[in-house]
């Protein structure tokens, strides 16, 4: 003990001066737009790599426990494909218009493929949203704000701002890329609004996260009103240009009229189990720009809109 603080005091200079160089760039990054948007650029492409090595070495013990996932979710699709009423299935070609529009739409998509993601069937090649399949190589849920680092990036097409869709729902949106990797701000995160509604009667809304609970969030601005039931599925309103209209968000778990406030208080259960997220889907709508641009010069803000961390 004598010699460590002996070797403290003989170092003093050069050890103050080291934790005052970390506390300058720790605040410079925290207090400037410009330099954490560098400092998360050029840390990016770093932690990725680091991250997509320990998923690969983790990946391989559990392989098994994958494998029986897949099969699980191959069941279900092949259950939906093959359901027992017949009279409800689509047919395998419907008719549609020959004019010239409709047809370059068509050549366009190609194959019309779908995934049925958070209860809403979008189309893989739809060229108002595109998907781009992604890994999960790092996720956060203890943190008040929590992240995701995927393994796309700008080489891939992913660009900041773009939604991302698990199987079950809704997971977030990117945030900042580089060429390879991607962080993503999870739906667990106290600066994230999602515009949503109620499924079976349309009342608008605003998911947020608490910070406390991964699996819950609150559903805002419900008037007293409106007649509440317990499992109403939540899915996303359409209302910004993030997520395509209808994807599930969740379900009501519960709710209560509190004296102060002319809105209900509302628990959702969320679709999505972050604790097992695997495989996400990076979606983005084209016109989004366009209404953006249009919606600035008008001076509004999208209901709902995503809050910018």
């Amino acid at each position: 003990m004598r010699n460590l603080f002996a070797f403290l005091f003989r170092y003093r200079g050069i050890l103050v001066f080291g934790l005052l160089e970390v506390l300058s760039l720790t605040l410079l990054v925290r207090n400037s737009n410009y330099h954490g948007a560098a400092f998360f650029n050029s840390s990016n492409a770093y932690v990725g790599q680091v991250l997509d090595l320990r998923t690969r070495i983790y990946d391989y013990f559990r392989l098994v426990q994958v494998n029986q996932g897949l099969v699980a979710e191959n069941a279900a699709l092949r259950q939906q494909l093959y359901r027992a009423d017949a009279s409800n299935r689509v047919a395998d070609s419907l008719p549609v218009s020959r004019d010239s529009l409709t047809q370059a739409r068509l050549q366009r998509l190609g194959r019309p493929d779908s995934l049925l993601l958070g209860l809403k069937q979008i189309p893989a090649r739809d060229p108002d949203y595109p998907l781009i399949p992604a890994r999960v190589i790092n996720n956060s849920l203890r943190n008040v704000d929590n992240y995701l680092t995927l393994n796309v990036g700008t080489v891939d097409g992913v660009r900041a701002g773009m939604g991302v869709l698990a199987a079950a729902g809704v997971v977030g949106r990117v945030k900042v890329t580089s060429e390879h990797y991607a962080t993503v701000t999870s739906v667990l995160h106290s600066k994230t609004a999602i515009s949503a509604k109620i499924l079976r009667d349309g009342t608008f809304g605003v998911i947020k996260w608490l910070g406390e609970d991964p699996t819950h969030v609150l559903l805002d601005y419900i008037p007293r009103q409106n007649k509440l039931v317990r499992g109403d599925t939540i899915v996303t309103s359409g209302y910004n240009a993030i997520f395509p209209e209808g994807v599930r968000i969740g379900t009501v778990d519960s709710f209560v009229k509190e004296a102060d406030k002319n809105f209900w208080t509302v628990r959702v259960r969320l679709a999505v189990d972050f604790t097992k997220l695997t495989y996400v889907y990076v979606v983005t709508s084209r016109p989004k720009m366009e209404r953006d641009t249009l919606e600035f010069k008008a001076g509004l803000k999208p209901e709902g809109e995503e809050a910018r961390p």
